[in-house]
């Protein structure tokens, strides 16, 4: 059999190699075949270590299977510290048959890796449920009761009715049995596909009021309360979307 090219064994060392593929690779002294042998060996063991990552936070919701249970839901919030915008929430119920090792908690993410999980997490997930709780709501109720409304809201709009919730430190105002974790995006899957879903909803939103309330940097800042955004209070006052009840936007409101 004539000797692999380096170029073969690049192609074969990106797709799945066998043993008989990585014992050559292995003992072939080209220098070329040794680096992309020491790429693969580097892929995967960062694969390896997603799996296992992976598996630890999808032991909540196979242990709930494994009970015989049906429908789990992770509930997660974003936005509950903005100055301006809404607090959205997402209810995602997954099943055994999920894969998307990548997930994790939306704020361990890059934008663009939550932009390329989002649609994968719809497609994957068994129904997806998002609340909203606006800024007036915020003001009205305070945000850690518009947060639970908002959770609730979550949990309604999917379309089956899960018999237990999976909370991010939260109790959701349904009756339904919930386990609330501490940090919880960070133990479940569930959790952490909706803190993704989540999160790539509300931003979007923000992006769009940027354009309808520039001035403030939204895009950019998406309602937090950074330099540009005070300033932005400070030279036109506040808009509708920011949030009355809280002391940065009165303060600039008396300027």
């Amino acid at each position: 059999m004539p000797e692999r090219t380096i170029a073969e064994f690049k192609r074969l060392l990106a797709d799945h190699p066998d043993e008989d593929v990585l014992t050559a690779a292995q003992a072939d002294s080209r220098k070329g075949v040794q680096q992309a042998y020491q790429r693969y060996l580097r892929q995967a063991e960062k694969h390896a270590a997603l799996v296992t990552r992976f598996n630890h936070h999808m032991q909540l919701e196979r242990d709930f299977w494994a009970r015989g249970g049906q429908y789990v839901a992770g509930i997660d919030e974003v936005g509950r510290g903005p100055l301006a915008g809404p607090v959205v929430t997402a209810a995602v119920v997954l099943d055994n048959q999920f894969d998307l090792i990548e997930v994790n908690d939306s704020k361990q993410l890059m934008a663009k890796k939550r932009a390329e999980l989002m649609p994968k997490i719809l497609e994957e997930a068994v129904a997806v449920g998002i609340g909203v709780a606006d800024a007036p709501t915020i003001d009205r109720l305070n945000i850690y009761e518009a947060t639970r409304v908002a959770m609730a809201q979550a949990v309604n709009n999917l379309t089956v009715r899960p018999t237990r919730l999976l909370v991010d430190a939260m109790q959701v105002p349904v009756p339904i049995e919930q386990t609330r974790l501490i940090k919880g995006d960070a133990k479940s899957a569930s959790i952490s596909a909706a803190s993704i879903v989540a999160k790539v909803v509300r931003d979007h939103l923000m992006v769009m009021y940027d354009q309808v309330y520039p001035g403030y940097d939204f895009a950019d800042n998406m309602g937090y309360g950074t330099a540009k955004h005070l300033a932005g209070l400070t030279t036109y006052g506040a808009t509708p979307i920011h949030r009355q009840s809280f002391s940065p936007v009165q303060n600039a409101s008396r300027h």
